[in-house]
Protein backbone atom coordinates (compact mmCIF):
# COMPACT_ATOMS: atom_id res chain seq x y z
CA UNK A 1 0.00 0.00 0.00
CA UNK A 2 1.49 3.44 -0.90
CA UNK A 3 2.37 6.17 1.29
CA UNK A 4 -0.89 8.13 -0.25
CA UNK A 5 -3.38 5.54 0.53
CA UNK A 6 -2.23 5.04 4.20
CA UNK A 7 -2.57 9.29 4.49
CA UNK A 8 -6.02 8.71 2.64
CA UNK A 9 -6.85 5.49 4.95
CA UNK A 10 -5.48 7.60 8.58
CA UNK A 11 -8.09 10.43 7.20
CA UNK A 12 -11.20 8.25 6.54
CA UNK A 13 -10.01 6.70 10.27
CA UNK A 14 -9.98 10.29 12.17
CA UNK A 15 -13.15 11.83 10.14
CA UNK A 16 -15.25 8.22 11.66
CA UNK A 17 -14.15 8.64 14.52
CA UNK A 18 -14.79 12.72 14.21
CA UNK A 19 -18.27 11.71 13.33
CA UNK A 20 -18.10 9.46 16.20
CA UNK A 21 -17.44 11.93 18.97
CA UNK A 22 -19.98 14.08 17.61
CA UNK A 23 -22.55 11.84 17.41
CA UNK A 24 -24.99 12.89 20.18
CA UNK A 25 -25.46 10.50 23.30
CA UNK A 26 -29.22 9.55 24.12
CA UNK A 27 -28.52 9.90 28.43
CA UNK A 28 -31.72 8.75 30.24
CA UNK A 29 -32.21 12.57 31.10
CA UNK A 30 -32.60 13.30 27.31
CA UNK A 31 -34.94 10.42 27.11
CA UNK A 32 -36.73 11.80 30.34
CA UNK A 33 -36.78 14.94 28.68
CA UNK A 34 -38.03 13.86 25.25
CA UNK A 35 -41.13 11.96 26.59
CA UNK A 36 -41.90 14.90 29.08
CA UNK A 37 -42.06 17.10 25.90
CA UNK A 38 -44.30 14.50 23.84
CA UNK A 39 -46.80 14.47 27.08
CA UNK A 40 -46.79 18.05 27.25
CA UNK A 41 -47.81 18.66 23.28
CA UNK A 42 -50.01 15.80 23.81
CA UNK A 43 -52.30 17.63 26.31
CA UNK A 44 -51.37 21.30 24.97
CA UNK A 45 -53.53 19.14 21.64
CA UNK A 46 -56.09 17.88 23.71
CA UNK A 47 -56.80 21.17 25.64
CA UNK A 48 -56.79 22.58 21.96
CA UNK A 49 -59.46 20.48 20.62
CA UNK A 50 -57.42 20.44 18.07
CA UNK A 51 -59.06 18.27 14.83
CA UNK A 52 -58.04 17.97 11.61
CA UNK A 53 -60.87 16.83 10.09
CA UNK A 54 -62.86 19.74 10.97
CA UNK A 55 -60.36 22.24 9.07
CA UNK A 56 -60.26 19.77 5.82
CA UNK A 57 -64.25 20.44 6.29
CA UNK A 58 -63.80 24.29 7.10
CA UNK A 59 -60.90 25.09 4.21
CA UNK A 60 -63.96 24.95 1.41
CA UNK A 61 -66.26 27.31 3.06
CA UNK A 62 -63.29 29.45 3.80
CA UNK A 63 -62.77 29.34 0.11
CA UNK A 64 -65.97 30.54 -0.71
CA UNK A 65 -66.50 33.18 1.47
CA UNK A 66 -62.86 34.67 -0.22
CA UNK A 67 -64.31 34.43 -3.66
CA UNK A 68 -67.73 35.98 -2.14
CA UNK A 69 -65.94 39.14 -1.14
CA UNK A 70 -64.63 39.64 -4.34
CA UNK A 71 -65.48 42.72 -5.62
CA UNK A 72 -64.42 45.01 -2.74
CA UNK A 73 -66.89 47.31 -1.46
CA UNK A 74 -65.76 50.70 -1.94
CA UNK A 75 -69.06 52.28 -0.92
CA UNK A 76 -68.09 53.59 2.55
CA UNK A 77 -64.48 54.01 2.10
CA UNK A 78 -64.99 57.33 3.98
CA UNK A 79 -66.74 56.03 7.02
CA UNK A 80 -63.53 53.13 6.74
CA UNK A 81 -61.10 55.54 6.75
CA UNK A 82 -62.50 57.81 9.49
CA UNK A 83 -62.60 54.81 11.68
CA UNK A 84 -58.89 53.95 10.49
CA UNK A 85 -57.88 57.41 11.41
CA UNK A 86 -59.81 56.76 14.72
CA UNK A 87 -57.59 53.70 15.66
CA UNK A 88 -54.30 55.25 14.57
CA UNK A 89 -54.92 58.41 16.76
CA UNK A 90 -55.45 55.85 19.83
CA UNK A 91 -52.80 54.23 18.81
CA UNK A 92 -50.72 57.58 18.83
CA UNK A 93 -52.21 59.26 22.28
CA UNK A 94 -51.82 55.53 24.16
CA UNK A 95 -48.48 55.17 22.83
CA UNK A 96 -47.23 58.63 23.94
CA UNK A 97 -49.06 58.18 27.14
CA UNK A 98 -47.61 55.30 28.19
CA UNK A 99 -43.78 56.59 27.11
CA UNK A 100 -44.70 59.95 29.40
CA UNK A 101 -45.37 57.84 32.42
CA UNK A 102 -43.00 54.41 31.42
CA UNK A 103 -39.49 57.23 32.36
CA UNK A 104 -40.05 58.19 36.08
CA UNK A 105 -41.91 54.69 36.62
CA UNK A 106 -38.38 53.20 34.72
CA UNK A 107 -35.87 55.52 37.06
CA UNK A 108 -37.79 53.95 39.76
CA UNK A 109 -37.65 50.17 38.77
CA UNK A 110 -33.99 50.33 37.65
CA UNK A 111 -31.71 49.15 40.77
CA UNK A 112 -28.46 50.56 39.78
CA UNK A 113 -30.27 54.36 39.82
CA UNK A 114 -32.99 54.20 41.76
CA UNK A 115 -33.68 56.82 44.96
CA UNK A 116 -35.40 54.48 46.62
CA UNK A 117 -33.79 51.00 46.49
CA UNK A 118 -36.80 49.49 48.64
CA UNK A 119 -39.14 50.35 45.98
CA UNK A 120 -37.79 48.50 43.25
CA UNK A 121 -39.65 45.49 44.05
CA UNK A 122 -42.60 46.85 44.33
CA UNK A 123 -42.95 48.95 41.03
CA UNK A 124 -41.81 45.85 39.01
CA UNK A 125 -44.83 44.08 40.55
CA UNK A 126 -46.95 46.54 38.99
CA UNK A 127 -45.40 46.47 36.13
CA UNK A 128 -45.62 42.93 35.82
CA UNK A 129 -49.50 43.73 36.16
CA UNK A 130 -49.45 46.19 33.43
CA UNK A 131 -48.07 44.24 31.02
CA UNK A 132 -49.84 40.80 31.99
CA UNK A 133 -53.73 42.18 31.40
CA UNK A 134 -53.38 42.89 27.36
CA UNK A 135 -54.97 46.41 25.99
CA UNK A 136 -57.89 43.86 25.23
CA UNK A 137 -58.77 43.74 28.45
CA UNK A 138 -58.07 46.84 29.55
CA UNK A 139 -60.30 48.36 26.70
CA UNK A 140 -63.53 45.92 27.41
CA UNK A 141 -63.04 47.64 31.30
CA UNK A 142 -62.63 51.09 30.24
CA UNK A 143 -66.02 50.46 28.58
CA UNK A 144 -67.57 49.85 31.11
CA UNK A 145 -66.20 52.89 32.94
CA UNK A 146 -65.95 55.85 30.62
CA UNK A 147 -68.70 54.68 27.77
CA UNK A 148 -68.42 53.09 24.45
CA UNK A 149 -65.90 55.12 22.10
CA UNK A 150 -62.32 55.51 21.43
CA UNK A 151 -61.45 56.99 24.47
CA UNK A 152 -61.89 53.66 26.56
CA UNK A 153 -59.38 52.25 23.72
CA UNK A 154 -56.83 55.22 24.60
CA UNK A 155 -56.71 53.93 28.23
CA UNK A 156 -56.51 50.08 27.56
CA UNK A 157 -53.69 51.11 25.19
CA UNK A 158 -51.89 53.47 27.41
CA UNK A 159 -52.10 51.16 31.01
CA UNK A 160 -50.79 48.07 28.70
CA UNK A 161 -47.70 49.41 27.03
CA UNK A 162 -47.01 51.59 30.09
CA UNK A 163 -45.99 48.35 31.86
CA UNK A 164 -44.37 47.01 28.63
CA UNK A 165 -42.41 50.06 28.45
CA UNK A 166 -40.66 50.95 31.31
CA UNK A 167 -39.74 47.24 32.00
CA UNK A 168 -37.61 47.62 28.93
CA UNK A 169 -36.47 50.91 29.95
CA UNK A 170 -35.86 49.84 33.24
CA UNK A 171 -33.69 46.91 31.96
CA UNK A 172 -31.85 49.32 29.66
CA UNK A 173 -30.69 51.59 32.48
CA UNK A 174 -29.14 48.32 34.47
CA UNK A 175 -27.15 47.86 31.31
CA UNK A 176 -25.62 51.43 30.96
CA UNK A 177 -22.50 52.28 31.76
CA UNK A 178 -22.49 54.50 35.22
CA UNK A 179 -19.24 56.07 34.82
CA UNK A 180 -20.88 59.75 33.35
CA UNK A 181 -23.71 59.22 36.24
CA UNK A 182 -20.90 58.58 39.00
CA UNK A 183 -19.04 61.97 37.15
CA UNK A 184 -21.60 64.04 37.60
CA UNK A 185 -22.80 63.50 40.81
CA UNK A 186 -19.40 62.97 42.12
CA UNK A 187 -19.19 67.02 41.37
CA UNK A 188 -21.91 67.76 43.92
CA UNK A 189 -25.42 67.20 41.62
CA UNK A 190 -28.22 65.81 43.02
CA UNK A 191 -29.22 62.32 42.22
CA UNK A 192 -32.06 63.67 39.54
CA UNK A 193 -29.55 66.38 37.78
CA UNK A 194 -27.30 63.27 37.37
CA UNK A 195 -29.99 60.89 35.85
CA UNK A 196 -30.74 63.83 33.89
CA UNK A 197 -27.87 65.34 32.55
CA UNK A 198 -25.77 61.37 32.43
CA UNK A 199 -28.84 58.63 31.99
CA UNK A 200 -31.19 60.42 29.99
CA UNK A 201 -29.13 61.50 26.87
CA UNK A 202 -27.77 57.73 26.85
CA UNK A 203 -31.34 55.97 27.19
CA UNK A 204 -33.08 58.67 24.38
CA UNK A 205 -32.19 56.61 21.09
CA UNK A 206 -33.72 53.26 22.91
CA UNK A 207 -36.76 55.35 24.25
CA UNK A 208 -37.35 56.67 20.39
CA UNK A 209 -36.85 53.45 19.50
CA UNK A 210 -38.66 51.28 21.09
CA UNK A 211 -41.84 54.22 21.44
CA UNK A 212 -41.77 54.23 17.70
CA UNK A 213 -42.00 50.04 17.83
CA UNK A 214 -45.10 50.06 20.52
CA UNK A 215 -46.58 52.65 17.96
CA UNK A 216 -46.53 49.89 15.43
CA UNK A 217 -47.77 47.33 17.46
CA UNK A 218 -50.91 49.63 18.83
CA UNK A 219 -51.90 50.01 15.57
CA UNK A 220 -52.36 46.57 14.85
CA UNK A 221 -53.41 45.92 18.17
CA UNK A 222 -56.49 48.26 18.50
CA UNK A 223 -57.47 47.58 15.22
CA UNK A 224 -59.37 44.65 17.18
CA UNK A 225 -60.55 46.82 20.23
CA UNK A 226 -63.68 47.97 18.31
CA UNK A 227 -65.11 44.16 19.04
CA UNK A 228 -65.68 45.45 22.69
CA UNK A 229 -66.56 49.00 21.79
CA UNK A 230 -63.63 50.82 21.71
CA UNK A 231 -64.14 52.23 18.59
CA UNK A 232 -61.60 52.41 15.69
CA UNK A 233 -62.01 50.47 12.40
CA UNK A 234 -62.38 47.09 14.71
CA UNK A 235 -66.06 48.46 15.35
CA UNK A 236 -66.50 48.21 11.23
CA UNK A 237 -64.56 44.96 10.99
CA UNK A 238 -67.25 43.39 13.99
CA UNK A 239 -70.14 44.19 12.35
CA UNK A 240 -68.98 43.11 9.23
CA UNK A 241 -68.35 39.50 10.81
CA UNK A 242 -71.52 39.60 12.46
CA UNK A 243 -73.59 40.20 9.27
CA UNK A 244 -70.89 37.76 6.79
CA UNK A 245 -70.91 40.74 5.14
CA UNK A 246 -67.46 39.82 2.95
CA UNK A 247 -67.19 42.35 0.45
CA UNK A 248 -67.56 44.72 2.85
CA UNK A 249 -64.88 42.71 5.59
CA UNK A 250 -62.81 42.17 2.66
CA UNK A 251 -62.18 45.87 2.08
CA UNK A 252 -61.55 46.47 5.60
CA UNK A 253 -59.26 43.81 6.10
CA UNK A 254 -57.48 45.09 2.91
CA UNK A 255 -57.02 48.62 4.26
CA UNK A 256 -55.68 47.68 7.66
CA UNK A 257 -52.97 46.15 5.92
CA UNK A 258 -52.09 49.03 3.74
CA UNK A 259 -52.17 51.20 6.84
CA UNK A 260 -50.05 48.86 9.20
CA UNK A 261 -47.50 48.88 6.15
CA UNK A 262 -47.73 52.57 5.48
CA UNK A 263 -47.10 52.94 8.98
CA UNK A 264 -44.59 50.26 9.37
CA UNK A 265 -42.33 52.11 6.46
CA UNK A 266 -42.70 55.62 7.82
CA UNK A 267 -41.89 54.56 11.33
CA UNK A 268 -38.70 52.92 9.96
CA UNK A 269 -38.03 56.04 7.86
CA UNK A 270 -38.22 58.06 11.06
CA UNK A 271 -35.94 55.82 13.42
CA UNK A 272 -33.31 56.03 10.98
CA UNK A 273 -33.69 59.91 11.09
CA UNK A 274 -34.00 60.62 14.59
CA UNK A 275 -31.59 57.94 15.94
Amino acid sequence: MSSAEDRDDGSSRRALAALEAARPVWTGRHWAIGIALLVFYAVCWQLANVDLAKLATGLPKLGYWIASAWPPALAEMPIFLHRTAETIAMAALGTTGAVVLALPMAVLAARNITPWPRLVGPVRVVLNALRGIDSFVFALLFVAAVGLGPFAGVLGIMLHTWGSAAKNFADHIENINLEPYEAVRSTGAGRFSAIAYAVLPDVLPVTLSMALFWWEFNVRASTVLGVVGAGGIGQELKASMDLLDFPRLFTIIALIVVVVTLIDKFSGWLRRRLI
